[in-house]
């Protein structure tokens, strides 16, 4: 299964606003930049994401799951646009800050590192296995 960031702004739609939406999950919409939307195209169900919030805090909050493939955003009628559907499965024990992911040697390529205003981005295995080790949690 591929692995992937959302990053969202807490103070627009937060960690805990998305665990609010259970085991449904929310929609995530909004996503007007064609390299995100093609990533969530590519996404498959059950891949995973570290949720990062953006802009205040600047951290890796939790892990979500894809739980609907791509799809029409519907908060537009504009056809080019799609998103995916993603629900919470687990906060990370320690979040681990965009500071943190600089100040790591091994994860100087991540995308949150090289592009930092893609909203949806690849997380690399080996990327994955080391913020999951920084976070506290089993990768």
């Amino acid at each position: 299964m591929a692995k992937w960031l959302f990053k969202s702004e807490p103070d627009v739609f937060s960690w805990d606003d998305l665990v609010a939406k259970g085991a449904a999950g929310e929609q995530w919409d909004g996503v007007r930049n064609y390299l995100a939307r093609n990533n969530m195209r590519a996404m498959k169900l059950g891949d995973q994401g570290f949720f990062y919030h953006s802009n205040q805090g600047k951290e890796i909050v939790g892990i979500a799951e894809v739980c609907a493939e791509a799809h029409h955003d519907t908060t537009t009628e504009d056809p080019r646009w799609d998103c995916v559907d993603i629900r919470a499965l687990r906060p990370v024990a320690n979040p681990v800050t965009l500071a943190d992911v600089k100040a790591e040697p091994r994860l100087a390529d991540m995308s949150l590192v090289t592009s930092m205003r893609l909203s949806v981005q690849p997380v690399t295995e080996e990327e994955w296995r080391i913020v999951c080790e920084m976070a506290g949690i089993a990768p």
